[in-house]
This record gives C-alpha cells, sequence and structure tokens, in this order.
C-alpha cells in the first residue's frame, strides 16, 4: 500500500499518525528506498526522523539511514535556529525603531548618542532638509563640561 506523497512542504520534527513510531524492518527498507530515490518528503513521512537502527539491516543500510536521519535533524535544527534569529534581529529592529521615535527626554542616560546612518530606519535617508537642524542628543552633565573647558582652551583662555 503506497502513501500519497506530502503537499506540506515545511514537514518539521513532529511526524504524524504512524510515522511517529520507530519503523520495522519493512518500512526502514521502504524509507532507504525512496531516499535511493531522491523523494525526501515521502521518507520523512514514512518515518526517517524516528529510524533507530535495527538488527535487521546491514551495517550499510542502518549507516545510510542513520546519516539521512542526521542530516535531517540536523536541517531542522538550523532552521529553527535561522527563524529565532530573524525574530530577534525583528526585536531589536522594533526596540531601536521605538527608541529613535521617543521623545528626547523619555530616553535613558544611557542611550545618549546620535542614531548612525547604519542605524537609521528604510526611508529615513535624505529627510532632513537644509534649513532644518540635525537633532543632536544632549550630552551628560561632566560631558558638557569637559567640552566647554576643551573648547575654551582651543580658544586661548583659561575655563
Amino acid at each position: 500500500m503506497a502513501e500519497p506523497a506530502s503537499t506540506r512542504r515545511d514537514a518539521g520534527p513532529v511526524p504524524s499518525g504512524a510515522a511517529a513510531c520507530p519503523p520495522d524492518a519493512a518500512q526502514a527498507m521502504r524509507i532507504l528506498v525512496l531516499l535511493r530515490g531522491d523523494d525526501l518528503d515521502a521518507a520523512i513521512e514514512a518515518g526517517l526522523a524516528a529510524f533507530v537502527p535495527l538488527a535487521e539491516l546491514d551495517a550499510a543500510d542502518n549507516g545510510a539511514l542513520v546519516e539521512a536521519r542526521d542530516r535531517l535533524l540536523a536541517a531542522w535544527a538550523a532552521r529553527e535556529r535561522h527563524r529565532q534569529r530573524g525574530q530577534r534581529l525583528e526585536r531589536i529592529a522594533r526596540e531601536r525603531r521605538r527608541a529613535r521615535s521617543a521623545a528626547p527626554g523619555e530616553t535613558s542616560d544611557s542611550d545618549n548618542t546620535a542614531p548612525t546612518n547604519e542605524d537609521a530606519a528604510p526611508g529615513d535617508a535624505g529627510t532632513r532638509t537644509a534649513d532644518a537642524p540635525a537633532a543632536r542628543a544632549a550630552l551628560p552633565a561632566a560631558a558638557a563640561a569637559a567640552l566647554a573647558r576643551a573648547r575654551a582652551r582651543a580658544a586661548g583662555r583659561q575655563p
């Protein structure tokens, strides 16, 4: 009895139905035939992720199935890490946009740097006009005093 090929391309590490149980020797041979025929989706549906080496199979067949299973599980893990990274980068981008759009008095002292071009949101480039001054972040009091002293020395007078 042949199982229909999956139309679902995002089959993940949670197989459904009978594929959740470790396959027997006949099922393992079917998975091996599917793998050799490059039908990975059908092999996944047939239980590749749950394969455990069987005494009924020779070492070469067990090795091929274990290797394919390990590659599949590694690919699923990599895909999950990629998704998590994308979510993390999106969260960071939202936080940066929120911090940039916050009123100057609402930001913390640790975030007193002006945004750079790398931090700019898409569409922000070139939106300033010549007569609109660039927004400046407030300097902490100690840094402002040090800057004033340096400017006074540069002008040739004592602070």
